[in-house]
């Protein structure tokens, strides 16, 4: 299984199970090259992956966030 969709996988989860709550910062691409010791355009695959299907935002300047899917 590619690096991208290992870390892809953890953040899912982490988002599907609340532990990262609506509304919550999820890691920044810097910090998931921290924690998973992954490149830069590995990151940016993973946080385009939860983009594309609707676990995160984006707002420049501010960060990555959890989005409320409730409704």
């Amino acid at each position: 299984m590619p690096r991208w969709v290992q870390v892809y996988e953890i953040l899912k989860e982490q988002i599907e199970s609340g532990e990262l709550a609506p509304g919550d910062q999820v890691p920044s691409v810097l910090r998931l090259q921290q924690m998973y010791g992954i490149a830069t355009a590995t990151g940016q695959k993973v946080h385009r992956a939860l983009r594309q299907d609707g676990l995160i935002r984006t707002e420049p300047g501010m960060g990555s966030f959890v989005v409320d899917r409730a409704g």
